[in-house]
């Protein structure tokens, strides 16, 4: 029987659990939320309410019959909160197979704007990259010490359906920030998706994978073409420099850097429905 236990089973773990759940037998899935764990059972999977503290009977029976896993909570503080409540029950899984953790390429420091790859080491420019350096290493630890295949999923910043800037142009709170040379990678959640279930097929592949489109871009011409294509006016353009912006989002502008995808092409044999935010952006103006 093949479970699939997903930890934090957010915007992107739900696509693919959308997506790709028929593979499995049964799956089972975490918040840390009741309300959200009552929203994810109403769409009938097996929901869980857990915060990196002690597992309930039900998740550890779950954990402990997993034959893949999928991490999608971010680590925090105190380190990666799957490991720290469930990395026990996991280590008693004896059909585990597979376990797939959703990472970032904030891992990458700023190159400005050449390019990165697998190759390249982390050196994140932020704490939360940091963070997430340190839990890549803990679950390919866990892997290595258990026997178990563990597959590392860089991803590129993410849009998909609610979440783009055709979303943002038509709720009035898209920006066309202007910072010269700033490039980002993107992907749109159904390729995630599909790296994810290339991941389940090919576990031997990796271990580290950068989920990224094939096209690096300037963040204003995205917005600028999701506006032609649904027919608004574009927002002005802005200087970073002078942008009331978050602190958080101005960091993202604080790296610089192209990331390179041929792992996911060669070696998960992944072909990208959306190669470009082009196509990306125009299917979801649709």
């Amino acid at each position: 029987m093949r479970r699939l236990v997903v930890f934090g089973c957010g915007y992107t773990a739900r696509r693919f659990v959308a997506l790709h759940g028929s593979a499995f037998d049964r799956v089972d899935v975490t918040s840390r939320s009741d309300e959200t764990a009552a929203r994810l059972a109403a769409d009938g999977l097996a929901a869980h309410v857990f915060d990196g503290s002690e597992l309930t009977p039900a998740l550890a029976e779950a954990a402990r019959a997993a034959t893949h896993v999928l991490v999608s909570a971010p680590p925090d503080a105190h380190g990666d909160p799957t490991l720290r409540g469930a990395g026990a029950a996991l280590s008693a899984a004896a059909g585990l197979a597979w376990v797939g953790y959703l990472s970032t390429i904030g891992v990458y420091a700023d190159a400005g704007g050449g390019w990165v790859d697998e190759t390249t080491e982390p050196e994140a420019d932020s704490e939360r990259g940091a963070r997430r350096i340190v839990a890549e290493r803990e679950w390919l630890a866990f892997g290595r010490e258990r026997g178990i295949p563990v597959q590392i999923f860089r991803l590129a910043g993410i849009y998909g359906p609610g979440r783009s800037q055709i979303d943002n142009l038509r709720a009035g709170t898209a920006k066309r920030l202007v910072k010269p040379g700033q490039v980002f990678n993107r992907i749109h959640v159904d390729d995630i998706a599909a790296a994810l279930a290339a991941g389940v097929a090919h576990p031997g592949a990796g271990p580290i994978v950068n989920v990224t489109d094939d096209e690096p871009a300037a963040p204003q011409d995205v917005v600028t073409y999701a506006a032609r294509l649904i027919g608004v006016e574009p927002p002005p353009e802005t200087p970073f420099e002078t942008a009331a912006i978050s602190e958080m989002a101005r960091s993202f502008y604080s790296s610089n850097k192209r990331v390179a995808n041929r792992v996911l092409k060669e070696e998960f044999g992944v072909r990208l429905a959306y190669p470009t935010y082009r196509e990306g952006i125009a299917s979801l103006a649709e």
